[in-house]
C-alpha cells in the first residue's frame, strides 16, 4: 500500500495567549478526499498554513509523500505540489487576476499563456472570471472564484479548498464537486474545510475534528449525520428554527426603479431594481457573486450617494443621495461581506471598532468614552461567544468567523430599524451561524425590517420570509419562501425567471 500523502505528527503552534494546535496527527492518503471539521478558532487555518508553509510550526513533524520536510514559505510548497485556497484571500490588489495568477506559477509561461489557462480552467469549473480585471474591483466572491482557479492550475498533488462553494449556486456547486472527485481518482489528495456539513458529507470520505485546537475525534462523514457531525464538533446540535407567523408592518425601506452605472468599469450596472422590505419581516437576495450585489448594497448603505432622487427611501424619507451617517440616523444599519477594511479596522481593538457606528461614544470636546465603549464591547464577546482576548483584542487577531460574530452583534445591538446584512454566517461555524440566524430573526420579531443578501441558500431557507434573486444587475419577482425551492432559485440565478424584474409593491401580510 502507497505511504500517505501527507503526514502531520505532534503539530504545536503557540501564540501569546492562545495554543493555535496542541499535538495534532493527521494522516492524509492518496486520492483521498479529507475534511478538517471545528468551530471557528478551533485551529482548523493555523493548521492548514502549516501545512502550505505560511505558518512555522513550534513543535511537530511534517511529513509529504513519505519524506520529512520543513516547508518555509508558500513557494515550497506549491514546489512539493501543495496549492492551497484560503479563507482570507492572498491577492495583490492592485494587479490584475491574470497577473495575480501568475506570481505562483512557472516563469517561463508568458502572460498571455497564463490568460489562456485561466479561461480555460474557468470554462472547465463554471467560474466566470475576467483575467483583465484589477483585484481591488472584484467583489468577495469573485476574489475566491480566482484563489480557486489560481489553486487548480499549479496541477496540486494536496489541494487544501478552505470554504470553497460559498460563490457557487448549487449546480456549481455539483459540477465543482464532480471536478474535484476526478481530481481524487486521478491521484491528488484534497483537505477540505466547510462549515456545511452536508458538503462534508456528500464529498468526503474521512474527517478529523478539532476543538480547542486539539483532535477530538476521527469519523467517516458519509456514516454520520448532520446532527451527529454537530455533536462532534461542537458538542450539542444547533437549535432547530421553528416556522414563525410573519407580523409585517410598514415597508421600511423602499427602491424604486434604481438604475445605476457602477463606478467599476467592471462592475454590473442596476437595471430598474425596485423592492420593499418591510417592519417586522426578513426579505433575502440571493444570486451568484459579481451579478450587482456590491453596487446594490452600496447604494443602500450610503457608500455609493450617485442613485437618482426618489430610488430609495427608509422610513419614507429619501436618503438616495444621503451619506451613511443621515441614514444611521434614521435606523439603517450595516453589515459588509468584507470583513476586515469595511467591517472592521484591523489594527483597532474590538473596543475602538465600535466607533464605526458608536455616534455616542464621543463625548464633549471630542472625548473618547473609553469605558462604556469596553463595557459594549465586552458584553458582545459575550452574549455571541467571540474568542477574543478582551475587548482590547486588535480586530486581526481574530479568526474570521469570530470576527463575523463581533461585527453582526455589534450592528444588532445598536437595535436597528432598517438592518442590512450581507453574508451573515459565511466561515462561521455551524454552532455560531444558529446564533447569528436566531438572532436576526429576534430583531424581526421585535420588528425591525432585515434585508439579508447571501450567497448561502440554505441560509436564506431558513431565515427569509420572502425571496428575490439579482442577476446581471437584475431583480427578480418576490416569492414567499413557501413556494421557494432549491432547483428554482438556482435556475434564477441564472436570470431565468418569467416577465421582467419586479417593479410592484410587495402585498402586505396580515400579522
Amino acid at each position: 500500500m502507497n505511504s500517505p500523502r501527507l503526514q502531520l505528527r505532534g503539530i504545536t503552534k503557540r501564540y501569546p495567549g492562545v495554543v493555535a494546535n496542541r499535538s495534532v496527527s493527521l494522516d492524509v492518503a492518496p486520492s483521498e478526499i479529507h475534511a478538517v471539521l471545528g468551530e471557528n478558532g478551533a485551529g482548523k487555518s493555523t493548521l492548514m498554513k502549516i501545512i502550505y508553509g505560511a505558518v512555522k510550526p513550534d513543535e511537530g513533524e511534517v511529513l509529504f509523500n513519505g519524506q520529512a520536510v520543513q516547508i518555509r514559505n508558500p513557494q515550497e510548497a506549491r514546489a512539493l505540489g501543495i496549492s492551497m485556497v484560503f479563507q482570507h484571500f492572498s491577492l495583490f490588489d492592485t494587479l490584475t487576476v491574470a497577473e495575480n495568477v501568475w506570481l505562483g506559477l512557472d516563469k517561463s509561461l508568458t502572460l498571455q499563456d497564463v490568460r489562456q489557462s485561466i479561461r480555460n480552467k474557468a470554462e472547465q469549473y463554471g467560474l466566470e472570471i475576467e483575467t483583465e480585471r484589477p483585484v481591488h474591483t472584484l467583489s468577495v466572491g469573485e476574489m475566491q472564484r480566482v484563489e480557486i482557479v489560481r489553486a487548480l492550475l499549479t496541477q496540486p498533488q494536496l489541494l487544501i479548498l478552505d470554504e470553497p462553494t460559498s460563490v457557487l449556486t448549487p449546480q456549481a456547486v455539483e459540477k465543482l464537486f464532480v471536478v474535484l472527485r476526478r481530481l481524487a481518482d486521478e491521484g491528488c489528495s484534497i483537505l477540505y474545510i466547510s462549515h456545511k456539513l452536508h458538503e462534508i458529507r456528500a464529498l468526503c470520505s474521512h474527517c478529523t475534528v478539532l476543538r480547542g485546537g486539539e483532535v477530538t475525534g476521527v469519523c467517516d462523514p458519509r456514516q454520520e449525520s448532520n446532527a451527529s457531525l454537530s455533536r462532534l464538533m461542537i458538542g450539542a446540535e444547533p437549535a432547530v428554527m421553528a416556522p414563525r407567523p410573519v407580523r409585517q408592518g410598514a415597508a421600511v425601506l423602499r427602491v424604486r426603479q434604481l438604475s445605476l452605472d457602477s463606478d467599476d468599469p467592471f462592475g454590473t450596472d442596476l437595471q430598474g431594481v425596485s423592492f420593499d422590505v418591510c417592519a417586522g419581516e426578513v426579505v433575502g437576495i440571493a444570486g451568484v457573486s459579481g451579478n450587482g450585489q456590491s453596487e446594490l448594497l452600496y447604494a443602500l448603505s450610503g457608500e455609493d450617494v450617485r442613485a437618482p432622487v426618489g430610488s430609495i427611501a427608509v422610513r419614507d424619507q429619501d436618503v438616495s443621495q444621503a451619506n451613511p451617517v443621515v441614514r444611521r440616523r434614521l435606523g439603517l444599519h450595516f453589515v459588509p461581506d468584507e470583513r476586515l477594511g469595511r467591517g472592521a479596522v484591523p489594527t483597532l481593538s474590538l473596543a475602538h471598532n465600535l466607533l464605526l457606528t458608536r455616534s455616542n461614544a464621543v463625548g464633549p470636546g471630542g472625548w473618547l468614552r473609553l469605558g462604556p465603549l469596553r463595557e459594549q464591547a465586552q458584553a458582545i464577546i459575550e452574549r455571541y461567544k467571540v474568542k477574543a482576548n478582551g475587548p482590547q483584542a486588535a480586530a486581526k487577531s481574530l479568526s474570521g468567523g469570530n470576527l463575523q460574530k463581533f461585527i453582526v452583534g455589534r450592528e444588532i445591538e445598536a437595535h436597528p430599524q432598517l438592518l442590512i446584512v450581507s453574508q451573515p454566517t459565511w466561515g462561521v461555524d455551524v454552532g455560531a451561524a444558529a446564533q447569528i440566524r436566531a438572532e436576526i430573526l429576534a430583531l424581526r420579531d421585535a420588528g425591525c425590517a432585515v434585508l439579508v443578501v447571501s450567497e448561502e441558500l440554505d441560509e436564506l431557507f431558513d431565515i427569509s420570509d420572502r425571496l428575490h434573486v439579482i442577476a446581471k444587475g437584475q431583480l427578480s419577482p418576490s416569492l414567499n419562501r413557501a413556494e421557494a425551492s432549491v432547483e428554482l432559485i438556482g435556475q434564477w440565478m441564472s436570470g431565468l425567471w418569467s416577465g421582467t424584474p419586479s417593479t410592484k409593491e410587495v402585498p402586505h401580510v396580515a400579522s
